[in-house]
């Protein structure tokens, strides 16, 4: 295994973990956003530029703002 593939894949199980280890929603929708860029660097480095560009769109982009305005519209009527 090549030294940049060992240290990409290190890299996603950290950021793996520190989805799992937020506890507060916005901060770990954030964090799954950043999660979803080193998967796209993973990716990348595994030379499927495909998959990486359907990961940065969905992991890195949408799932992460869909999940903050969703937040943020739950937050807002449950103070209503």
């Amino acid at each position: 295994m090549v030294p940049l593939q060992a240290m990409v894949i290190a890299l996603v199980g950290v950021g793996a973990a520190a989805v799992v280890l937020s506890r507060d929603v916005v901060r770990q929708a954030l964090m799954n956003g950043i999660y979803g860029l080193t998967l796209t660097v993973l990716f990348l480095v595994f030379q499927a530029p495909d998959v990486a560009l359907s990961a940065l769109v969905v992991g890195a982009v949408a799932l992460p703002l869909v999940t903050v305005i969703s937040i943020a519209r739950v937050r807002a009527q449950s103070r209503k």
